[in-house]
């Protein structure tokens, strides 16, 4: 069983900045892809930013130049830096792992959440 911690969420100004970090624990054999999704109220769940295992990383449009992803493998943990933050960056943030077994297969495990709510 593997489980998912998100921590970092927070009430901030506009212009603010957060840090969130999810870190994985249990039967872990190798984590491919990391990544964050965030929903917006009234909206779908969207990507935000993925990481591959070879340190690739993947950016919303929305989020160049302000967010900044990045992993600890040793710790099997991500962290998403948040800056410049704007009102319409609200919303729960989700991290999302692809793991693999020794078999070599892969799941996705969703962290629980974080809330993130930027004031104007």
């Amino acid at each position: 069983q593997v489980h998912l911690v998100e921590s970092g969420g927070g009430l901030v100004q506009a212009g603010g900045s957060l840090r969130l970090s999810c870190a994985a624990s249990g039967s872990i054999f190798s984590i491919n892809a990391m990544g964050w999704y965030r929903q917006a109220p009234g909206k779908q769940r969207e990507l935000v930013v993925d990481i591959t295992s070879d340190g690739t990383s993947n950016y919303a449009d929305s989020v160049k130049g302000r967010f900044t992803i990045s992993r600890d493998n040793a710790k099997n943990t991500t962290y998403l830096q948040i800056n410049s933050l704007k009102p319409e960056d609200t919303g729960v943030y989700y991290c999302r792992f692809i793991i693999a077994t020794m078999s070599g297969r892969q799941y996705p495990y969703w962290g629980q959440g974080t809330q993130v709510t930027v004031s104007s």
